[in-house]
């Protein structure tokens, strides 16, 4: 997910470090070597029981493993040896902090859980081998739901407390395992074609070659012969249907004669609205 979205943001934000970095003589070697370091210091101290330290050293960790890039492409060295050591690393780094989970949850007693991280770990490394099997197959596997840097964030969060140290922990497997799993059908999909097909619909969606229901109802009303209302004519100003009705009635001549009627109840009685008298009426 990380590198499906936020990827080019974050490049945009970590440059200008990385080019200070390289100013000041560090390489991108050197941030990965060191990024495996503070790893293998992370799982020390989860193995001892120092949670709150190891988030530290976590972090330092995965500043180190955000900055070797920007810092290889400032220094103009970006090449396939830089990534496949960096990569070598991260998986080194990932097995070393699971070790240090298990280690942590055999000392407080937790007997079997302590399989829980080496799960997460099989599934980590499934989900790295997809990304970079597809890759040698010239398809594309990146994105996901849980990436490195996602489950370092949710590894720091199981540091907080013990308490929630192995329900976060199962969470991080449910995610791990959804995301192999989503990979594998996103390959699928890409080596059996049927990506493109896909993206042809999309793409004809947002073209607008596909009709919605409105306009196919619209068509089919008018090619059975009904006139389409000509949203441009004006007819002077717009009234209702029963407005029309009503000034229609108005000026016809029953119209003239209610409205004399009118007039002549109104005025019996000499009274001022009519406007006249009426004769006396005859002895």
């Amino acid at each position: 997910m990380f590198d499906g979205r936020w990827r080019d943001a974050v490049d945009r934000t970590t440059g200008p470090v990385g080019q200070s970095l390289h100013r000041h003589g560090i390489t991108a070697d050197v941030l990965t070597a060191t990024g495996l370091v503070s790893a293998t210091a992370t799982a020390v101290l989860v193995a001892t029981g120092h949670l709150h330290l190891a988030i530290i050293f976590l972090i330092i960790t995965g500043m180190h493993d955000l900055l070797d890039g920007p810092v290889a492409k400032a220094a103009g060295t970006a090449s396939v040896r830089g990534a496949f050591f960096d990569s070598v690393t991260d998986r080194v780094a990932d097995a070393v902090v699971m070790l240090g989970c298990a280690w942590y949850l055999l000392d407080q007693g937790h007997g079997h859980l302590a399989l829980l991280p080496m799960a997460i770990l099989a599934v980590t490394a499934l989900v790295s081998y997809e990304r970079a099997k597809a890759e040698s197959l010239g398809l594309s596997a990146k994105g996901g739901l849980m990436e490195r840097g996602e489950r370092m964030f949710l590894l720091g969060v199981a540091f907080l407390s013990s308490v929630i140290f192995v329900p976060v922990l199962w969470i991080l497997f449910a995610l791990v395992t959804f995301t192999a799993v989503a990979r594998f059908v996103k390959v699928w999909n890409a080596a059996s074609g049927r990506d493109a097909v896909i993206r042809r619909r999309i793409e004809a969606w947002r073209e607008g070659r596909v009709d919605s229901r409105w306009r196919t109802w619209r068509e089919a009303r008018e090619s059975a012969g009904r006139p389409r209302r000509d949203p441009t004519r004006t007819t002077g100003a717009p009234v209702g249907r029963w407005r029309a009705r009503r000034q229609e009635a108005l000026s016809s001549r029953s119209g003239r004669t209610l409205r004399e009627r009118r007039g002549a109840a109104r005025g019996h009685g000499n009274g001022p609205r009519s406007g006249r008298r009426l004769p006396p009426p005859a002895s």
